[in-house]
């Protein structure tokens, strides 16, 4: 049964001996050690009795041997071989000296930064490829076995990645084409060709902002919501579990989020797209008096289609990596609450990145094919 670390004070033989009881261990030892430094503390001589004590540990010690001011030996300490074999290993301890500290030249330690990021780079590219040959492999059995697609969770995911994504990509959408539409307006008005600004609206928001803006609002909503679902399972230990049971995690968790973006992002870019315009004729009838029959016009006659087909294009590309970024980075969260919320943070990041460098890449193909 465990009892509180207590003592009492005898002299003999002209020496304060501290008779220690109970049990010396950091959980119940308490405030005894300090009361025993005080008793101790104008004694020219003293000795320690633990014949008496109960439990031991290096808490208590420690204690002992700070409120004692002694080194462990057959005179000062009266107690069992394995108490004092405990009270020299921390009194061995407490003695050593410290651990010296290295201290490197800044630059050496820049260098050293700037390896070590090199490295990380080498080995997150070798993660991209691994990851892309798993899910390569993932598609190819999808394809020679549709029945192996999990179309419920990808239906389900679609609605929670789409559709509900469609308020706020209309209402973005809506508010960039109307900006765009004001400051085409003022601008153009200087030169008296303030009508251009129905081009400016269509070819703006046809080609480019409309994939954009609804890449960038997936890699924020739906990045880091693949991420933080599929990193919560690493850290429970849900998708050990899955392999334990034969199931690829690939078939399970990461090929339905892809095929949930590729199924909403065309329908998400045509409603941003319609927004956009929405935004524009409505800044084009308040400010510059057009009629909505002169803005459409006007959008078939000199936008004409193919910058439509252009923006679309991009779509499918940006749910690819998109949905790629969210589910690798949460594959990759490790086992504690730091790495989810560091991994969801790149992911985010990544995927930001990653839309805006994919749409430059475009435009430069576009570009160069005249298209």
């Amino acid at each position: 049964m465990s009892q509180a670390a207590d003592f009492r004070i005898d002299t003999r033989e002209d020496t304060l001996v501290a008779v220690l009881t109970g049990d010396w261990t950091a959980v119940h030892m308490g405030r005894a050690s300090l009361r025993l430094a005080q008793a101790l503390a104008g004694a020219p001589s003293a000795a320690i009795d633990l014949s008496r004590v109960g439990r031991f540990d290096t808490s208590g010690a420690f204690a002992v041997l700070k409120a004692g001011r002694l080194s462990v030996t057959e005179a000062t300490t009266v107690a069992s071989p394995e108490i004092v074999r405990l009270l020299r290993m921390v009194d061995t301890a407490t003695q050593a000296p410290p651990t010296e500290t290295s201290k490197r030249h800044p630059i050496y330690a820049a260098f050293d930064k700037l390896g070590r990021g090199v490295i990380d780079i080498g080995v997150s590219i070798f993660d991209i490829n691994v990851f892309n040959g798993h899910l390569l492999t993932a598609l190819g059995r999808a394809i020679l076995n549709p029945r192996r697609i999990r179309w419920a969770a990808a239906f389900s995911l679609a609605e929670r990645a789409g559709l509900d994504a469609i308020p706020v990509v209309a209402t973005t959408t809506f508010f960039i084409g109307a900006v765009v539409g004001l400051m085409g307006a003022n601008l153009l008005r200087q030169f008296g060709a303030q009508v251009f600004a129905v081009e400016l609206i269509g070819i703006s928001v046809l080609r480019e902002f409309n994939v954009l803006i609804t890449a960038l609002l997936l890699a924020g909503r739906s990045a880091s919501s693949f991420a933080a679902e599929i990193g919560s399972m690493k850290m429970n230990q849900e998708i050990d579990a899955m392999r334990v049971l034969g199931v690829d995690p690939f078939d399970a968790l990461v090929f339905p989020r892809f095929l949930a973006l590729l199924f909403t992002i065309p329908l998400l870019v045509f409603v941003a797209t319609i927004a956009g315009l929405a935004g524009g004729l409505m800044v084009t009838t308040t400010v510059l008096d057009l009629s909505p029959s002169i803005f459409f016009q006007r959008l078939v006659d000199n936008v004409g289609i193919n910058h439509f087909w252009v923006g679309m294009s991009k779509g499918p590309v940006m749910a690819v990596v998109i949905a790629g970024i969210g589910c690798r980075q949460g594959l990759d969260v490790g086992g504690d609450v730091e790495s989810l919320g560091r991994h969801v943070t790149t992911a985010v990041v990544q995927a930001i990145f990653a839309a805006i460098l994919i749409d430059a890449v475009f435009a430069l193909i576009y570009m160069q094919l005249n298209v």
